[in-house]
């Protein structure tokens, strides 16, 4: 029989997947007894083959299976009973799609992220939960009823099922995280591209889909402006992040964006790719207003993600306050941008996924 591994102090949520697997990397070495997440005991050994490849030992590593949109988080009364010692507890899961309906986005996104905090509410020993939202969400107070159905009809018609989905859940956790006394820090990740050396990605979305068409040729004109600011962060130096906030994050409630402050804006962005692909770079702008009024089999944009093209730039004080706390620097982004178009290519963007 495999050695029992010890009771683990932290629980990720969403461990298979991109982001969730790297921070099980970095928890795991640094000798920290973890528990992964996982829908089925398929994905569970799957995460562990992936573990090994990436020449990380997975025998201390706790797995349960778990259902995020059920309460309770769907666990059986003997997987609740293996998490009784979790203190820190890692939200990352969430459906991740465009396109999608409010009915198929709200169990993940928004009832789960609930779910994940009312459960973590029943830790004894509880440190902190860290919950996952984006960049452009949670900027503003949250209002004391952010489920008003007022409120969530209209966020949905204006931003699409994903965006609408994620901003609720955060604005939400906020909200009844001090009601039940637990601890909460939300990240703010901008757009996470691929490991700043291997370049290895996992997620074909955002960013990814618009290096594609760049380099399919298929990007005459690029939406937005000159100013247009689209951050990025690799997934290496979020995952440390991750692990670093519930050790230095104090406050009852915390909010840190996370985003390499070098990333150009991004017609700079996408010149810099094109140049490192061989390929033609876009040979103008198009304002988003007037992209989002034509039809999209002419444009190839999807309209959930216009919304990301803005020129707003935002605040990281507080992630960089932790980040200089915890010894984190950004690793050379030009070089991890190579990486990760690279990768992105050599995957067929997803196709051999």
């Amino acid at each position: 029989m495999p050695p029992t591994p010890p009771p683990p102090q932290t629980l990720v949520l969403g461990a298979g997947g991109f982001l969730g697997r790297w921070l099980l990397l970095e928890l795991l070495g640094r000798g920290e007894p973890v528990a992964a997440a996982v829908r089925t005991t398929a994905s569970g050994t799957a995460l562990r083959a992936w573990l090994r490849e990436h020449d990380t030992d997975p025998t201390p590593l706790t797995t349960v299976t778990a259902d995020l949109t059920r309460p309770g988080l769907g666990l059986s009364p003997e997987d609740d009973a293996r998490l009784g010692k979790v203190r820190d507890v890692h939200n990352l899961a969430a459906r991740y799609q465009f396109g999608l309906t409010r009915a198929q986005a709200e169990p993940a996104n928004l009832h789960g992220a609930l779910h994940a905090l009312h459960w973590s509410a029943t830790r004894p020993q509880l440190r902190r939960l860290v919950h996952l939202s984006g960049y452009r969400v949670g900027r503003d107070p949250p209002p004391r009823h952010p489920l008003d159905p007022g409120t969530t009809d209209a966020l949905y018609a204006r931003l699409g099922a994903y965006e609408a989905s994620k901003q609720l859940a955060d604005a939400a956790v906020r909200v009844t995280a001090p009601r039940l006394g637990v601890p909460l820090t939300t990240v703010n990740p901008s757009s996470v591209i691929g490991h700043s050396t291997t370049g290895e990605a996992g997620q074909y979305l955002g960013l990814a889909q618009l290096v594609h068409q760049l380099h399919r040729g298929r990007l005459p004109l690029l939406p937005g402006t000159r100013r247009t600011f689209v951050p990025v962060v690799t997934v290496d130096h979020l995952a440390r992040f991750l692990a670093a906030v519930p050790v230095h994050d104090r406050a009852p409630v915390a909010a840190h964006t996370v985003l390499d402050p070098t990333t150009p804006a991004l017609p700079d962005l996408v010149a810099l790719l094109a140049t490192h692909l061989g390929v033609r770079p876009p040979r103008g702008l198009v304002p988003v207003p007037l992209v989002r009024r034509l039809p999209r089999a002419l444009t190839g944009a999807d309209p959930e993600t216009l919304t990301f093209l803005s020129e707003e730039r935002y605040d990281t004080t507080s992630a960089d306050r932790l980040a200089t706390a915890a010894g984190l620097t950004h690793p050379p982004l030009t070089p991890a941008l190579h990486h990760w178009a690279d990768r992105l290519v050599h995957d067929a963007f997803g196709a051999r996924h």
